[in-house]
């Protein structure tokens, strides 16, 4: 970054230190490469909530400085606010404001908005009301701070993340303090909504009236502070070319340019160890596989291909849907081709559910009882064995092995068999969910008739809830139970960016995207996207939903037909590939974002 000693930047978003979704990603991933350019002429804005704080958040001692100056006159006033680090790599200055110290003034922070807005705002939930809360006390903050602050030597820039970071922007603006504001929207929040509720979003999208949808949806005033900050800022910035053409239709301006979302690379490495990893974990998804279904019927699992997508429970947007869909015709490509693999969808998702199966964790119960019985019978063979070698030197003839298993193994072994097999179909969901009849994806599955019958060739495994290493099935963590998967899939209707590809990527993991996810789109733009490299990308644009599920049913079929050695090569393609997407190479696009603000005006 150019002259960065005459640059100061805050960088404001709800969910610094307060992770909510896919923001706090961009903004974590993204420090290192700021401080590395900014040093200390860099500091991240967010709202404090102590139970997320306290585990990532150390306060320190006020600096002597316009900050310090203006969070001293915030105690003063009698104002909750914290200064110190954030514990992620990089470790930025952090200024957290508690929306809780101004809840008594909410009415009158209300009325004020409402009134420079010129939207209504009475009525409100708790996220808004934080909300408000949060942009009046940023807004008090920003104004002391510019009193003390040298101007003369020092520009400073805010950047504000999302609708949330910017009801105060009117009045900042009012004002005409010498900040210069960029404002990135990293999906609009008309465009969601729609999107989930319109099958043909794309083409109506030069068509809707703002105003009347965003009215329909009850989302009037969350929309106007976005039209709001993205009019105000000196610039307007978002992710990809997909949502830059929202901003164009939904907030009347085109963005002035486009940031993407990279990720610290670095954090994933594992170049040398790709392979010993993947093998590590897939060895723990194929036990919960035979928990899961060897009761009833088994497979291969050297000819076993484990695929996964996972996110927001968005079953249109984020592409569950044609995931399903496309699943159904590979189900019966391989049945009809005679294909002797095996395909297994695990869908990561969160839904409300009441327990675990009952009969999931059953079967993975007694599976492990059973290998207890064997692991007991083998060691006790193992001794046998070697003193019956050891006795007889001049015989070299492997005895009979039956000889050696007493009895009560053999009863015991007997036994576990017993409780071993079943007739129960392996069931598609791993949970008890409270909506069991409605739920979308279960809705597909039983009118496809795939439910995970010995003839099928695709199983799945719908588990609706988030994997941590305290899950009883896996026993892994989210990054690790993707390592031992062979593929991703993710071909989105709606993703402004899309992290979960890119993580695949560099995690040595291949993946499929669509071109109407950010991610999709910059790879299909800006690279040849081939599987070479680990990515292939599903034509959403140009092709109907059929033809896009036909499409990506051909690419698995050809991925499932590859070699180990091929699948290793491309692990490992995958991975340098994703070196492409790491912020010290993607931060350049922050850089003249910046210096695009300060010379705005000048």
């Amino acid at each position: 970054m150019s002259s960065k000693e005459t640059k100061f930047i805050f960088e404001a978003a709800w969910e610094v230190c307060n992770k909510v979704g896919g923001i706090y990603t961009v903004i974590r991933s993204k420090v290192p490469a700021m401080r590395k350019r900014l040093g200390d002429n860099y500091a991240v804005i967010g709202p404090y909530f102590s139970h997320k704080a306290d585990s990532e958040f150390e306060h320190n001692e006020l600096p002597d400085s316009a900050i310090g100056w203006a969070i001293k006159k915030m105690w003063d006033m009698g104002l909750d606010v914290h200064y110190g680090t954030w514990l992620i790599s990089g470790r930025p200055t952090a200024i957290l404001f508690n929306t809780e110290s101004i809840k008594n003034r909410l009415s009158d922070i209300k009325a004020k908005v409402s009134a420079r807005a010129e939207i209504n705002i009475d009525e409100t939930d708790e996220l808004f009301d934080d909300v408000l809360a949060f942009g009046e006390l940023t807004n008090i903050f920003y104004n002391l701070f510019a009193e003390t602050h040298d101007w003369n030597t020092q520009k400073v820039i805010i950047h504000f993340h999302e609708w949330m970071a910017v009801s105060h922007l009117v009045d900042l603006k009012d004002k005409k303090l010498p900040f210069k504001i960029i404002f990135t929207t990293h999906a609009t929040i008309l465009g969601r909504y729609l999107a989930m509720n319109d099958g043909e979003f794309y083409q109506h999208l030069p068509f809707y009236d703002w105003h009347k949808e965003a009215s329909h949806f009850n989302i009037l005033p969350q929309v106007s502070f976005e039209r709001i900050a993205a009019h105000s800022a000196d610039v307007l910035t978002t992710v990809s070319n997909i949502t830059g053409k929202e901003c164009t239709y939904l907030l009347g301006r085109s963005p002035d340019t486009i940031l993407p979302n990279g990720l610290n690379i670095e954090r994933f490495k594992a170049t040398h160890k790709i392979e010993y990893l993947h093998t590590e974990y897939k060895e723990k998804i194929n036990r919960f596989t035979m928990g899961h279904f060897f009761h009833n019927y088994s497979f291969d699992l050297k000819n076993t291909i484990y695929l996964f997508t996972s996110g927001r429970f968005e079953y249109k947007n984020k592409g569950y849907d044609m995931t399903l869909e496309t699943m159904a015709r590979l189900n019966h490509m391989m049945k009809e081709s005679g294909s002797n693999k095996t395909v297994v969808l695990f869908i990561i998702s969160k839904q409300d559910y009441y327990t675990i199966n009952p009969q999931v964790l059953q079967s993975r119960g007694v599976m492990e009882e059973l290998a207890k019985g064997v692991t007991a019978i083998a060691e006790d063979l193992k001794e046998k064995l070697f003193v019956a070698a050891a006795s007889n030197p001049d015989s070299p003839k492997l005895p009979d092995m039956n000889q050696f298993v007493d009895d009560y193994w053999r009863l015991k072994y007997r036994r576990a068999i017993n409780d071993w097999k079943s007739d129960r179909t392996p069931p598609v969901v791993t949970h008890n969910l409270v909506d069991d009849a409605n739920d979308e994806v279960l809705e597909f599955l039983r009118s496809a008739d795939l439910l995970n019958r010995e003839e099928d060739r695709v199983k799945i495994i719908y588990h609706p809830d988030f994997i941590s290493e305290s899950n009883p099935l896996f026993g892994l963590s989210y990054e690790q139970f993707v390592r031992g998967c062979h593929m991703g899939v993710f071909p989105s209707y709606y993703e402004p960016w899309g992290y979960t590809p890119l993580e695949c990527l560099a995690s040595g993991l291949p993946t499929i995207t669509s071109n109407l996810a950010g991610f999709g789109d910059f790879v299909h733009s800006e690279t040849e996207g081939t599987i070479k490299d680990g990515v292939q990308v599903v034509d959403r644009v140009f092709k109907s939903f059929h033809e896009s599920a036909d499409q990506m049913a051909g690419m698995l079929i050809n991925f499932i037909n590859t070699t180990p050695h091929q699948r290793i090569t491309q692990r490992n393609k995958a991975e340098a590939f994703s070196d492409g997407f790491d912020w010290e190479k993607l931060i350049r696009y922050y850089e003249e974002a910046y210096e695009m603000a300060v010379t705005k005006n000048i």
